[in-house]
């Protein structure tokens, strides 16, 4: 329900949608030979014959990962593929299993270390063991007598634990838990697992927001709501239940929406992972729909053309598992576009070269280190020059939020501190209690932060120009800040209007603009700034995978913080691409 508040603040569109249908089909398997076929020598670089472990540094159970496409390479027969059947493979991919059996404990559980030599208690690791008993279909009945029955023993006491101590929600470690006991269960003679495994993946689909993803907590989990995909794909490919198919096709049209035009995934509706510029291909489980069969092929096209290949363990999957067809292509070029979720909580505007995400899904702050402030809300793409605005959200850094009302320095991380208070210890409000959006050009947020009232609109005045207007009402009688957060890139030229100028890197540096007419650029973009605001760098964020939370300067954003007050409650930025210095 609408808060009370919002009502008629904005005037809200109906949906746009934008699919439309043509007659094409997608065809990769070739390509994916070519890339397992080329992968396998750099992955047998890393394998210790005398231990049977694979990786580099610090050597973790989910280094074994590799026995799959491993075996991938040795199960497929083709004429292109030298790797069939070869008998060292063959060994090594054994040797790989039994490195796991060694190291595991009485439960079948490893212990969780990450390769910063970290601990964090044990787990029976669900990418580990799907790839395990994945491994084991494809090569036991080439496997000497006393291997397999000693990969049969431990993959049941694996399995056995995981069914009955691990599988108690809808979860994306669950969910992936699921596919590989389905697949146990065929591989091992145990049709209960499978039939477990089925009714879980009921209850995975019927968890399924209508929207296409999965919540873990309040809203979308976009980068986590791939695993969920994947898991649905491995096992439909298994089971060919087709109670999962209309859960893979939503997803795939919320994936279609909420990946940028580079390819890289829309992390301002995510509350568990931030930006990361990275081209994902998609999974297996965008292979069954017409839908995500377009939303893989333009993932391909897009790492084509980057000079990327396809990953090992995706190339496997999509030659064991995946299944090529008829696409339902959405044009994602198209000039003049808006999107709004069915939920009516998230928007994507494109229009020309810009692309825009809005989001208007809040929450409590959560305990949990894994569940991030619902803090950063806006984000602005640009075809030239990629992501320049957002960055997605955090926790401990109010430096992160669209607004914040109240004392900033009432939230921060403690270097060092592994069980620290997310929660303010002044009177800070930087995550929203009620958002809205406007759903008409310009696209924009209505936000209340306690009972300040604030709103951001952002305007594309035509392919090189976009205005960003900043409001806040300032009744609440607390400060009131606006932040931008701004996308570094190390190494590139930033400079200001004042003349100071760097190359962005550990240096760090803090400005204040000293008139109206100030502005900053770096990495192909400009942007005006009013008199008094105020530009850091590096403003790093509290990262949930490390124990410590600490942050590398990688991590940061350039934060530019514009202070409201009685007399000015109202700012008009302007971005530009394409006129800056060089």
């Amino acid at each position: 329900m609408l808060d009370k508040r919002l009502m008629g603040m904005f005037f809200a569109v109906g949906l746009v949608s934008v699919l439309e249908t043509s007659a094409d089909e997608l065809h990769y398997k070739e390509l994916a030979l070519k890339s397992l076929i080329q992968a396998v020598p750099s992955i047998l670089k890393t394998y210790d014959s005398a231990t049977g472990r694979f990786g580099t540094g610090v050597w973790i159970c989910t280094d074994q990962n590799v026995i799959y496409p491993l075996a991938a390479a040795w199960a497929i027969e083709s004429e292109e593929n030298p790797y069939y059947h070869d008998a060292e493979l063959l060994k090594a991919i054994i040797a790989g299993g039994n490195a796991l059996i060694e190291d595991a404990g009485p439960d079948g559980s490893w212990v969780f270390r990450k390769k910063d030599n970290s601990t964090w208690g044990t787990i029976r690791m669900p990418w580990t063991y799907s790839r395990w008993i994945r491994t084991f279909s494809l090569i036991k009945d080439a496997m000497p007598p006393a291997d397999r029955e000693r990969w049969e023993k431990a993959l049941i006491l694996g399995y056995s634990n995981i069914m009955g101590r691990d599988m108690n929600r809808v979860h994306n470690i669950p969910a992936h838990h699921a596919m590989g006991l389905y697949c146990a269960g065929e591989t091992l003679g145990r049709p209960e697992w499978c039939e477990f495994a089925k009714q879980f993946m009921a209850r995975v689909v019927a968890e399924q927001d209508p929207t296409g993803y999965w919540t873990e907590h309040s809203g979308p989990v976009v980068r986590y709501n791939l695993v969920y995909v994947d898991a649905l794909g491995h096992y439909y490919a298994m089971s060919h239940d087709q109670a999962v198919l209309h859960a893979l096709k939503r997803a795939a049209r919320f994936h279609m929406l909420f990946t940028y035009p580079d390819g890289s995934l829309v992390e301002t509706i995510d509350e568990r992972n931030p930006y990361h510029k990275d081209l994902r291909l998609g999974n297996v489980g965008f292979t069954y729909t017409p839908e995500g069969r377009w939303y893989l092929a333009r993932q391909i096209d897009l790492m084509a053309k980057a000079g990327m290949k396809i990953g090992a363990d995706d190339a496997a999957s999509l030659l064991l598992y995946g299944e090529e067809g008829l696409i339902a292509p959405i044009t994602d070029s198209q000039a003049d576009r808006l999107d709004v979720t069915p939920d009516g909580k998230a928007l994507v505007r494109r229009k020309g070269p810009w692309f825009i995400c809005l989001s208007a899904y809040h929450c409590p702050i959560s305990e949990s280190r894994w569940i991030q402030d619902r803090q950063n809300l806006v984000s602005i793409f640009h075809d030239s020059v990629g992501l320049i605005v957002g960055g997605g959200n955090t926790k401990l850094q109010p430096l992160w939020s669209t607004f914040t009302v109240g004392d900033v320095s009432a939230l921060s991380h403690k270097p060092g501190d592994e069980n620290p208070r997310f929660t303010p210890a002044g009177e800070l409000y930087h995550v929203p209690d009620a958002a809205g959006i406007r759903q008409e050009d310009p696209v924009g947020l209505g936000l209340f932060y306690s009972n300040e009232r604030c709103s951001v609109l952002v305007d594309p005045l035509n392919n090189e120009n976009l205005r960003i207007i900043l409001s806040a009402q300032m009744k609440s009688g607390l400060p009131v800040e606006a932040h931008l957060t701004l996308i570094p890139h190390l190494g590139e030229r930033f400079a200001a209007a004042d003349g100071f100028e760097t190359k962005l890197g550990d240096t760090t540096f803090e400005l204040t603009a000293s008139a109206e007419s100030n502005w900053i650029e770096h990495a192909g973009w400009k942007l005006t700034i009013p008199k008094g605001a105020r530009v850091k760098w590096p403003v790093l964020p509290h990262n949930p995978y490390r124990k410590d939370g600490r942050a590398e300067i990688s991590e940061g954003r350039i934060v530019i913080t514009i202070p409201f007050s009685p007399e000015r409650k109202s700012y008009e930025l302007v971005l530009s691409v394409g006129n800056c210095a060089h």
